[in-house]
This record gives C-alpha cells, sequence and structure tokens, in this order.
C-alpha cells in the first residue's frame, strides 16, 4: 500500500517536519517519490519509522540509528556489527529498566506514606512513618 506523507505522519503520530527530518538524515532508505516529487510511502518505509521511534525511546543517538541503516543497507557483511550493536543496545535498556524500578519502588513508598497521612490527617505521627 502507498501513503502520503501527511497519512505517514497522522498514522505514526508524528509530524510531517519530523519524518522529512528522517528522510533528510538519510534514516529512511529509498523512500520513493512520484513524478511531480511529492514522497510516497510504503509499509516497508513505516517499518523504518517504528525502528527508528522505538530505538530513540531506548535514547539512541540518532547518529547511531543512521549507522545501524547505513549498516543494514550495505548488507549481510555488517550482521556482526549490527549484532553488537543490538547487544549493547539491550544491555542499555536492561540498566534503565533497573533504574526505573528503582524509582517506582520510591514512588510506591510514597503514596502508602502519603495514603497513611491522609488517613492519620497529618505526616507528624509514628503511624504515618512506619505504615
Amino acid at each position: 500500500m502507498s501513503y502520503t506523507i501527511g497519512e505517514v505522519a497522522k498514522k505514526m503520530n508524528l509530524s510531517v517536519h519530523t519524518i522529512r527530518y528522517y528522510e533528510k538524515e538519510g534514516l529512511i532508505p529509498s523512500i520513493s517519490r512520484t513524478k511531480s516529487g511529492l514522497r510516497t510511502f510504503e509499509d516497508k518505509d513505516l517499518e523504518w519509522i517504528k525502528l527508528i521511534e522505538c530505538l530513540k525511546a531506548t535514547n539512541m543517538p540518532l547518529k547511531d540509528i543512521k549507522t545501524y541503516i547505513d549498516w543494514y543497507v550495505e548488507g549481510d557483511s555488517t550482521i556482526p556489527q549490527r549484532y553488537d550493536m543490538f547487544l549493547k543496545r539491550r544491555e542499555i535498556v536492561e540498566n534503565q529498566i533497573k533504574e526505573l524500578q528503582k524509582t517506582l519502588s520510591f514512588i510506591n513508598f510514597k503514596c502508602s506514606y502519603y495514603e497513611n497521612a491522609l488517613k492519620a490527617g497529618t505526616t507528624k505521627t509514628k503511624e504515618v512513618l512506619y505504615k
């Protein structure tokens, strides 16, 4: 199926500007154009955008995403580099999850603390601190 840039923006919940930027930076390989020069996107292009957004969500820099895409386009000779890149990215994400778990534990403690404070009507009692 073929999509306009506006349709892609709506479908992917991104701005048209962002999609143009991704294309300009070479993050979406081989976008087709009509005879009049309008971009046309295929499902494969949407998959690239999904990948970009996923990797961005892990705080991967765009230059590293570009490196991955260049390696992909280069072909099978870069499989070891791509594999190593994703091993490293997995480790980074696992560490992010651990840090978020610590943060969540602290927030859960604070929720419990304030739930007890609400019941007691104050934060100045031992019951609030130790429940």
